[in-house]
């Protein structure tokens, strides 16, 4: 499964995309395609989006931790890793 969550996606990009994926929401796309097809959406996303699209990809692996998290551009949640793990950040604490 792929899931991709974009601010502002070229129309020829967001054209191809609706080959593939359902729209359930404007600039929010998910499918359930193949791995291969999966990894050449993820490139395609990567070859041919500025960075004003900033968007995350989520794609399902096979193996832990079951998903990997990919960025275009600068999108509006910042991601961390923790011991091999990918999270968005929701809020940055601050500490005292």
């Amino acid at each position: 499964m792929i899931v991709v969550v974009a601010n502002n996606l070229p129309p020829a990009v967001r054209g191809r995309m609706k080959l593939w994926f359902v729209e359930p929401r404007a600039n929010v796309f998910v499918s359930g395609v193949k791995d291969a097809v999966a990894c050449h959406v993820v490139e395609y996303l990567l070859s041919h989006c500025s960075a004003h699209a900033g968007g995350i990809i989520f794609k399902s692996l096979s193996e832990p931790p079951g998903y990997e998290i990919r960025t275009i551009g600068m999108p509006d949640k910042d991601l961390c890793e923790i011991s091999g793990l990918q999270l968005v950040i929701e809020k940055l604490l601050k500490s005292e």
